[in-house]
């Protein structure tokens, strides 16, 4: 059993086969899917999904691409949603310096905003980071002076950074780059973080893994990611999935 740990179910990619993508994996032993909010819409219709499935939770959160939209109203109506029980964390919030979607200033100061509430809340935070580094821990170690509760997902930085990260508290989640014939760097963060800290995922529809490469992603496809990671560290797969999924439990509170 896998859990895929951040996956996009609302987006329009799924709009036509949604029930056939869950389908397939449960049927290929997914036995969970966190599907994550980008915005306020986007978090509402994640949560409306997550409703329908037993085995499906979902997060709310502004991602950083959309950090000049957010106004305080939205954070606090995604705080009221927070409520419910489906809701198992905040995000995906963080940086994204590469595209710069939104301006760096703003994008920093809405990630301290979610930050606060999401802590406030005792709800784990979901992080995007792209060539953000520097500023993000910045922001992290200026907004909590204990442990941070959370995930770095779909993570793309060293092996170094990701000790950094994990030292404050945060796992590290190994999304479907890792499958890709050049991605040493992320095969070293696979191969060497502490797999207590171990997260996987697919980041649907984005970032299909080999031998999927180049389609459309989907939770089953966690399972090749899955597969590598227990390469890389020579262990079972069986061994692998049964941590993985341990450990993602205890971050979102989920059994």
């Amino acid at each position: 059993m896998l859990i895929d740990s951040h996956a996009h179910l609302d987006m329009d990619n799924f709009k036509d086969d949604l029930e056939s993508v869950i389908e397939r994996a449960v049927e290929g032993g997914v036995d969970k899917i966190i599907t994550i909010g980008t915005d306020l819409a986007s978090s509402k219709k994640a949560l409306e999904i997550a409703k329908r499935y037993d085995f499906i939770y979902s997060t709310v959160g502004f991602h950083p691409h959309d950090a000049d939209s957010a106004t305080d109203e939205d954070i606090e109506e995604l705080r009221s949603m927070a409520d419910d029980p489906k809701v198992v964390g905040w995000g995906e919030i963080g940086l994204d310096f590469f595209y710069n979607k939104s301006v760096k200033d703003r994008q920093i100061e809405i990630l301290k905003k979610q930050l606060e509430t999401a802590y406030d809340i005792n709800l784990p935070v979901v992080i995007h980071n792209r060539e953000g580094d520097k500023e993000l821990l910045d922001v992290l170690q200026s907004c909590r002076s204990t442990g941070h509760k959370g995930v770095i997902h779909c993570f793309s930085s060293d092996l170094k950074t990701a000790e950094i990260f994990i030292d404050m508290g945060f796992y590290i989640s190994i999304p479907g780059i890792v499958t890709f014939k050049k991605a040493d760097t992320l095969k070293e963060v696979a191969a060497g973080i502490p797999i207590e800290r171990l997260l996987v995922e697919t980041d649907c529809p984005f970032l299909a893994p080999v031998p999927k490469r180049g389609k459309r992603n989907e939770p089953f496809y966690v399972t090749y990611t899955a597969k590598t990671v227990a390469e890389l560290r020579d262990m079972d797969f069986e061994e692998l999935a049964r941590i993985t999924t341990a450990n993602c439990k205890t971050l979102f509170n989920i059994e």
